[in-house]
């Protein structure tokens, strides 16, 4: 639970950050409450890529899991973000654009 409560503020500050946008609880319904739109969705999937190493494909998307920052948390809990010490080290920001069918190149692989 502490470490859910812990992603539950990374979260927090993820929207703030990202989005300027301050959520006010953690049970607050972004999309009914119009806090995220729809490219602001695209955003946030690259944002927990970036932030918890977590990939969603589009095809294993369930609204219902991004809803809130609780079910978010849920979300990356049970997917094995967050559990490291440092919730703010970001993970390789080309697979998320991989999870979206997107191929991205390394720098390394551009200058071969």
């Amino acid at each position: 639970m502490a470490n859910r409560n812990a992603i539950i503020e990374r979260l927090g500050a993820v929207f703030t950050e990202s989005f300027h946008i301050e959520v006010p609880s953690p049970d607050t319904d972004l999309l009914e409450t119009g806090i995220l739109d729809s490219f602001q969705f695209v955003e946030l999937l690259f944002q927990l890529e970036q932030h918890f190493g977590l990939r969603v494909s589009i095809d294993d998307i369930d609204l219902e899991d991004l809803r809130t920052l609780e079910r978010i948390a849920r979300l990356v809990a049970a997917n094995g973000g967050g559990a490291d010490d440092d919730l703010s080290a970001p993970a390789s920001s080309g697979a998320a654009l991989r999870s979206f069918g997107h191929e991205t190149q390394d720098a390394g692989d551009l200058e071969r």
